[in-house]
């Protein structure tokens, strides 16, 4: 995840909206969870911009796909527990938690108003593909599966918001 976030960084310095990993692997969950499989050369212009030349970014690429295998083997295990290490473990990080969890003279200029919730880049990252493809996301005819995907994306729509609550559990 280093690599991905630091050739991302590098991307960033000629193109300042290249998102952050958090967002991306939102993003390449959702292209997991479509009912199509997004060919690259539709995604990456969404993603990274029509500048993202992925030949020139081999080693990006190649880590990207290295990942969507784990996300697509992680979503199709078949878990009973959340702590089973096979389920998908979203590469988000708690920014907040982590200045949250330094001592007061250490934090810095950090505010943390301005600081994302938990999960909330990932989420964003989600909705981003969700918005970008809406007829593969449409509802399917059977009630109860869409009831099933209503349901699953208000909760990620819900993640996308800020969390004002006071924090309860300790990185």
């Amino acid at each position: 995840f280093d690599a991905l976030d630091a050739e991302l960084d590098l991307m960033r310095e000629h193109d300042e909206e290249i998102p952050q990993w958090e967002f991306c692997e939102g993003f390449l969950a959702a292209l997991v969870c479509m009912r199509r499989e997004v060919p690259a050369e539709e995604y990456w212009p969404v993603l990274l911009g029509e500048t993202f030349k992925p030949m020139a970014h081999m080693e990006f690429v190649w880590r990207w796909r290295r990942r969507r295998e784990e996300i697509v083997a992680a979503l199709d295990a078949e878990v009973e527990l959340l702590e089973d290490e096979r389920t998908y473990q979203p590469e988000a990080l708690d920014t907040r938690g982590a200045v949250l969890a330094l001592p007061e003279d250490e934090r810095g200029d950090a505010v943390l108003s301005e600081l994302p919730a938990y999960g909330q880049v990932w989420a964003l990252g989600f909705m981003y593909a969700v918005e970008s493809w809406p007829d593969d996301w449409e509802a399917p005819r059977d009630a109860d599966a869409a009831e099933m995907l209503d349901a699953a994306l208000e909760d990620i729509v819900a993640l996308t918001e800020d969390d004002r609550g006071t924090p309860a559990v300790s990185m």
